[in-house]
């Protein structure tokens, strides 16, 4: 893992690459693994103001009220990760929506460049479905839809742009 100054240093000589996920089902899958699965909620988190057994709607309002610089990495905005003095750091980013595809294009992108296959996918961290069904559930509220909207803006703008927030699908 490279720090942001770090990976702007490898940016000419290095292939660098991330995948993005969609930032409502980030929120659902953290709020679930964090704040409903675990017995402790975890010191940063708890710094946030995060407690066990806050609603989801809680949640959010504390994420929205919280500066980048306090938030945990788990809800931080990819954006302020991935993008750096008006540029993008990876030369590659995938969607975790549509991992198989973007894993098939990434491996394309580094045959051209000269690096070796990274092999099969890697299958950690599922907990939920692949079909994320239960967004709907948890962003029935358009008042919740917008909260997560502004305070994820920069994400949906330069990785989602095609999300139609007025869908029930998300």
């Amino acid at each position: 893992m490279l720090g942001h100054q770090e990976a702007i240093m490898c940016r000419g000589t290095h292939f660098c690459f991330s995948f993005v996920r969609n930032p409502f089902d980030r929120l659902v899958s953290a709020f679930n693994n964090k704040v409903v699965e675990l017995d402790v909620i975890p010191g940063p988190m708890q710094k946030m103001g995060l407690t066990k057994g806050m609603t989801f709607a809680s949640f959010l309002e504390c994420i929205a009220a919280t500066n980048d610089d306090d938030l945990d990495v788990h809800l931080l905005p990819q954006s302020t990760i991935l993008y750096q003095n008006s540029k993008l750091i990876p030369d590659f980013i995938g969607k975790l929506e549509q991992m198989e595809h973007d894993w098939a294009e990434l491996q394309v992108r580094l045959k051209q460049e000269g690096i070796a296959n990274l092999g099969e996918l890697p299958q950690k961290n599922r907990r939920r479905s692949d079909n994320c069904s239960d967004l709907k559930n948890y962003f029935s509220d358009p008042g919740l839809i917008r909260l997560a909207a502004d305070r994820f803006q920069d994400d949906l703008n330069l990785f989602y742009e095609e999300l139609d927030l007025n869908q029930s699908s998300r």
